[in-house]
């Protein structure tokens, strides 16, 4: 049980930072929201898509 729980934590912090690099910021603020995410595993995932993930824009301009 405790594989599977990796590797969807895994595959949802890949999308993640897919959807971070598809976002116009600027590359330190990509490089940035991605190793947060990445470095935080499932609570960076959970804040990403339910709050960071609309607000990424006006933080990273």
């Amino acid at each position: 049980m405790g594989s599977i729980l990796y590797i969807v934590g895994l595959v949802c912090a890949v999308l993640a930072v897919i959807d971070i690099f598809k976002k116009r910021i600027s590359t330190v603020g990509k490089v940035i929201a991605s190793l947060l995410v990445l470095l935080t595993s499932w609570v960076g995932v959970v804040v990403y898509y339910f709050y960071a993930k609309d607000h990424l824009t006006e933080w990273f301009r």
